[in-house]
């Protein structure tokens, strides 16, 4: 009789095994692809989101560096009536800070009103530059969980489509797909627009300490042409 229980117990230990191993062997591509089409347009924000994060981030990286004694180099050239060298050096340095003092640079001998607005002009091109696609970065952020909402919705249409369809003979595999639907899409969509607000923060304060510098370039050079003639 114990040999009988025995081989009982290993005949269906198999069984329970493979049922556990079934249960988790699910994957995220498999929830993925549980969410239908509205996974597929979410997987292409997301790639668009991280494309835009680390190209911005790259740009901005590179704007930001600066030549500590550029603007000391700067005074110097211009104290000592070296114009061409101060020019020569702002295209050497070619960041944004360079490009603004080199557009002021052009323009001395003209009244320092029309200095100071070229070197604003200049300054807000140079900005708009740091600043593109970043509007399409912060759509994303408030876009992505709309359309993961509405992954919801449509699936929740699927289960109880499927429960009218099906009549007395309601079944929990039967609206598992429009759950599924419904929930992985949910999931989808916050993930993907979570990101993208946190990279399109982290980009704008980026983009707000370039800004200051480029202000306080501004001051600087404008208060070099103020300088009393020694």
């Amino acid at each position: 009789m114990i040999t009988t229980i025995l081989q009982i117990t290993l005949n269906q230990t198999p069984q329970v095994t493979e049922e556990i191993v079934t249960q988790q062997s699910i994957s995220a591509i498999d929830l993925a692809i549980k969410g239908g089409w509205v996974m597929a347009i979410l997987g292409v924000l997301f790639v668009i989101a991280i494309y835009i994060f680390f190209e911005r981030y790259k740009a901005i990286k590179n704007a930001s560096k600066e030549d500590t004694n550029f603007m000391n180099r700067i005074k110097d050239y211009i104290h000592n009536g070296k114009i061409e060298s101060a020019t020569a050096l702002c295209q050497s340095a070619n960041n944004p800070v360079a490009r603004m003092i080199e557009k002021g640079i052009s323009r001395l001998g003209r009244p320092l009103n029309d200095i100071n607005t070229t070197i604003e002009n200049t300054g807000n091109i140079e900005i708009g530059k740091l600043e593109k696609n970043l509007a399409t970065l912060a759509t994303i952020s408030g876009g992505a969980p709309m359309i993961g909402f509405l992954g919801t919705v449509i699936g929740m249409i699927r289960a109880f489509y499927d429960m009218s369809q099906a009549g007395n003979n309601i079944d929990v595999s039967l609206l598992s797909g429009g759950i599924y639907t419904a929930m992985v899409t949910t999931v989808g969509g916050l993930v993907v627009g979570i990101m993208a607000y946190f990279a399109y923060n982290y980009l704008v304060s980026s983009v707000d300490k370039v800004v200051h510098k480029l202000e306080a370039r501004t001051t600087e050079f404008m208060d070099l042409l103020n300088e009393p003639a020694s």
